[in-house]
């Protein structure tokens, strides 16, 4: 069944959105953004698009049976909540909202409404990760009392200088950027376990000043000299969990940290076992207590590009939801979860110590 969506936010990621809603057979119907030009530019290359500068015109067309916000983060509550108010389903990048309180209010704007709400957690989609949840879901490991992500960047600042790197607008830096994707995989592959404590260290080493900053590639970019970079580059995280789990969190958008070495996934280490993969990688590699004295494989997947395995998969799952009627993937409940964890590692960072999760 094929349905037209909007788009709300024409940048590189609502461009991506809109590529792949194509691709699983949905075709996009309007494109709003502050930015006509950009708006047009998007609309322009699907037939029958229409661009737009405000999200009531989008919002008011019947044809737009759901819509996709992919704008910068301080706008996500807002747009979430028009979109929720009328009568829309929604597909919401990540972050959810700035703060768990902002997500309560989207949380009860969808319970008014009864509104299909799905969150951009697209590394849920990897095949990677589905293969160690299926792994996870038969028991192979048993309890898991470990997990560890990782996502190291030597050069990967995005706009810098812009919308990513000013806290007003962004909420963070890295840690709301990559880290709540490590957090939302590792929270759905051990059943969203209850997080307790936290504690985390948040640098800023590379952004500032901005001139200085050495890079070949940057996505939205390029730099503004003249912009603010008031966030976090790197972030180390420790996490606590009722049923005596703990969680590791290494991320940073740059770092001189060889490229060879850097060890970029999830480890979880359980009580028969354990596994390791890379979220964009091809292989799976698990230790279990079945050899003497124990087992390892190395599971190869079937071979293909997984960032577009997963962000196809995310579409499905969309797609699914809204014709169907099914439960979100990647709930709003979810969401608000992830905030909050994030939200405590932001205040664990501001006062030196660990801090309760509440």
């Amino acid at each position: 069944m094929s349905f037209r969506i909007g788009i709300v936010g024409a940048g590189g990621i609502g461009s991506l959105h809109a590529e792949t809603a194509i691709k699983v057979g949905l075709e996009v119907g309007a494109v709003c953004d502050v930015d006509a030009d950009r708006a047009r530019a998007l609309a322009a290359r699907y037939p029958g698009a229409v661009a737009t500068t405000s999200i009531a015109e989008l919002l008011k067309r019947s044809e737009i049976a759901a819509v996709v916000v992919a704008t910068p983060n301080v706008h996500h509550k807002k747009m979430a909540l028009a979109v929720i108010g009328a009568g829309k389903d929604l597909l919401l990048e990540k972050p959810m909202a700035l703060s768990a309180v902002e997500c309560d209010d989207i949380i009860g704007a969808i319970r008014e409404t009864g509104a299909l709400v799905q969150l951009g957690f697209v590394s849920r989609c990897a095949p990677a990760s589905i293969a160690a949840r299926e792994l996870v879901t038969e028991g192979r490991f048993g309890r898991i009392y470990h997990a560890k992500a990782s996502q190291y960047r030597q050069r990967g600042i995005p706009g810098l200088g812009r919308w990513c790197t000013t806290r007003a607008l962004s909420g963070g830096g890295v840690l709301m950027d990559l880290g709540v994707h490590l957090l939302d995989l590792v929270l759905w592959l051990t059943d969203f376990p209850t997080a307790t404590r936290a504690s985390s260290i948040c640098s800023s080493t590379f952004g500032s000043p901005i001139p200085r900053y050495r890079f070949s590639k940057m996505w939205a970019g390029p730099p503004n000299p003249d912009g603010v970079f008031d966030v976090e580059d790197a972030v180390t995280a420790l996490v606590r969990f009722s049923g005596n789990m703990t969680m590791e969190l290494n991320a940073t958008w740059a770092a001189d940290i060889p490229a060879r070495w850097a060890r970029n996934g999830v480890l979880l280490l359980g009580e028969k076992g354990g596994c390791y993969f890379d979220v964009w990688g091809n292989q799976l590699f698990v230790t279990t207590e079945q050899g003497d004295p124990l087992d390892d494989q190395e599971q190869t997947l079937p071979t293909c590009d997984p960032w577009s395995v997963a962000w196809e998969e995310q579409y499905r799952r969309f797609l699914g939801m809204v014709t169907e009627r099914s439960e979100p993937h990647a709930t709003a409940v979810q969401g608000r979860t992830v905030q909050r964890l994030v939200d405590a590692l932001y205040r664990s960072a501001e006062e030196d110590r660990e801090v309760e999760v509440v």
